[in-house]
């Protein structure tokens, strides 16, 4: 059994999130979701919305590393 639940997650982990191709490195997991959560719902366009939002799922996830980047494959 795993000692902590899998969707418990640790607020004190720290996350780096890359939006418009710039970095940032957040030392509290909780407020890059809040920065992340207040940007989708204040943004004007819906690209802006699906890039925000893809961001904060991927934080929610657990990952180290939430971009809004494309992984490179080519969807045909």
């Amino acid at each position: 059994m795993l000692k902590m639940s899998e969707l418990a997650m640790n607020p004190n982990r720290g996350v780096t999130t890359k939006c418009h191709g710039m970095e940032r490195v957040w030392d509290d997991r909780e407020e890059a979701m809040v920065y992340f959560l207040e940007a989708k719902m204040c943004c004007d366009t819906e690209e802006e919305h699906d890039r925000y939002a893809g961001i904060l799922i991927q934080i929610q996830n657990g990952l180290d590393y939430c971009t809004d980047e494309d992984d490179g494959e080519d969807v045909t």
